[in-house]
């Protein structure tokens, strides 16, 4: 291959395309001896990931749309085996060529029209960050809350939220911005740290429940869902896809920005068994703590606590509370940071590669963070898991369709390296836009969005398009991938795309 070498499974760039303004020191491919990921690291980012508040509150809404503890943790696990395959899928580019998710979409959508699926996944994870966020900063003042009862007390302004929550909302955000400045390496070794961590003390929650309640409580012994108000009798499937959907909308982002790590990782084989490894167990397992803690709250309390925050919050010792507080916030900062501003920092960075860095991409997702109001997204869980996950799992899921056939059936995984930074290379398409793609990605996402417009009740939509709606991950993944590679075969009938030069 012309300007770049086969080193074993890698290919690594021998030509100089610094020059060219699609290229900075943050997206440039990785070289091989800065490969230091391996098979553990990338298994403990994904248990670091997955053991958070969000993944331990998950099955609260499932329980209370009517499913019991075992189809909700089954619906979670079913969820993550799904989308680990698209997950191992788009991380072969990461790792085969050094390259970050904006770069990988280049060869579908070309060296600009790469923007927008970057941005649209960047200001999803924006949201995310918001979220992750608020509830790290969330926790912090719970805790706090106990020795300042006053604050309690303070006005709320900013729609529902008071001085002292903005104060330790805003510190949470500047540990979260000096992390990132410090750089991927800092945030691997984090992830390294905190994953056997939280694993201890989610287990150790769980011991403690058990004893304390001298069992698991009543939502693990009834044979139905024990939250009232929830789905009927033989509704069970009409709850399921939706909820199925929300779960593989759950991890959708890193589905594609999967190579912003993979790009550091040792070897295919690791990556793919440290992904294996790390995603759908971690996730099964601490939504499975959720569920049990929860329903021992009910016999300790006497009301079911889902928030761990508030749980915490009803012990008195000022060690349990302290390390609490720790593996809280560790445990959200290092969720935050690794699926929620890797990629849009290395997104933004792309969108003007000579102006914007690493760092300003992660500032710039910060203040997004702030703007959007995450506790207003967070107030209904319901909302929270039918609106913002599958709405946006329907995005992602077109993204996905277009990417995977590019990469997979369109190119057989080969890639020209230095055409990815040319702006007349190989990529440059219609002006640097492939119309194909774009066309894919848009009719991907156009029969989700009646069913997300009756969802949030703009509009009045037929029972079709909502049902429709509940599956939108799959449908749009479907259709994009179908139409890109249709569209692309026929577009290059006699005249195959270039497999490298």
């Amino acid at each position: 291959m012309k300007g770049a070498q086969e080193r074993g499974e890698f290919v690594e760039l021998t030509e100089d395309v610094s020059g060219s303004p699609y290229w900075n020191p943050d997206i440039a491919p990785t070289r091989v001896e800065d490969r230091k990921w391996g098979l553990f690291d990338i298994a403990a980012l994904w248990i670091s990931m997955s053991a958070c508040i969000p993944t331990y509150m998950l099955a609260s809404s499932l329980i209370s749309e009517g499913m019991n503890w075992r189809q909700a943790v089954l619906t979670i696990f079913l969820g993550n085996v799904i989308i680990l395959a698209p997950m191992i899928l788009n991380a072969h580019a990461g790792t085969r060529y050094g390259i970050p998710f904006p770069v990988y979409c280049r060869p579908a959508f070309g060296v600009l029209g790469a923007n927008i699926p970057a941005l649209l996944r960047a200001f999803v994870a924006c949201g995310w960050f918001g979220i992750q966020t608020w509830i790290g900063g969330w926790a912090i003042y719970k805790i706090f809350a106990i020795y300042f009862p006053s604050w309690e007390a303070l006005p709320a302004f900013l729609g529902g939220i008071n001085a002292a929550q903005l104060a330790c909302f805003l510190f949470f955000w500047s540990i979260n911005m000096l992390v990132i400045y410090k750089g991927i390496e800092s945030i691997r070794i984090l992830l390294d740290i905190k994953a056997p961590l939280l694993i201890v003390l989610g287990l150790a929650l769980l011991a403690w429940a058990y004893r304390k309640a001298g069992g698991f409580g009543p939502i693990l012994s009834q044979p139905s869902a024990f939250v009232p108000g929830g789905a009927k009798e033989g509704q069970f499937w009409a709850v399921f896809f939706p909820s199925l959907t929300g779960m593989i909308g759950f991890w959708a982002t890193l589905s594609l920005n999967i190579p912003d790590f993979t790009r550091y990782a040792r070897s295919q084989r690791e990556q793919m068994i440290g992904q294996a490894l790390g995603l759908p167990l971690t996730m099964a397992l601490y939504s499975f703590i959720g569920v049990a803690v929860t329903s021992a709250t009910i016999i300790i309390y006497g009301a079911s606590i889902w928030d761990p925050v508030v749980l915490l919050t009803k012990f008195t010792n000022p060690a349990v509370l302290a390390v609490s507080l720790f593996a809280l916030c560790l445990a959200t900062l290092a969720t935050n940071l690794a699926a929620n501003v890797v990629s849009p920092a290395n997104d933004f960075a792309n969108l003007w590669p000579s102006r914007i860095s690493f760092r300003t991409g992660g500032l710039i997702t910060g203040v997004i963070g702030i703007l959007i109001r995450p506790w207003k997204l967070v107030a209904d869980p319901s909302g929270y898991i039918f609106t913002w996950l599958v709405g946006y799992s329907s995005l992602l899921g077109a993204i996905g369709g277009v990417l995977l056939s590019d990469y997979f059936l369109i190119r057989k995984t080969e890639l020209n390296l230095p055409d990815l930074y040319k702006p007349e290379g190989e990529y440059s398409y219609f002006r640097g836009f492939n119309p194909v793609a774009v066309a894919a990605l848009a009719l991907g996402i156009l029969p989700c969005v009646p069913g997300f417009l009756g969802t949030i009740q703009v509009a009045a939509v037929g029972p079709f398009w909502m049902n429709l709606y509940h599956y939108a991950w799959f449908v749009s993944f479907f259709i994009s991938f179908s139409v890109y590679a249709g569209a692309t075969k026929l577009a290059s009938a006699g005249s195959p795309v270039p497999e490298g030069a």
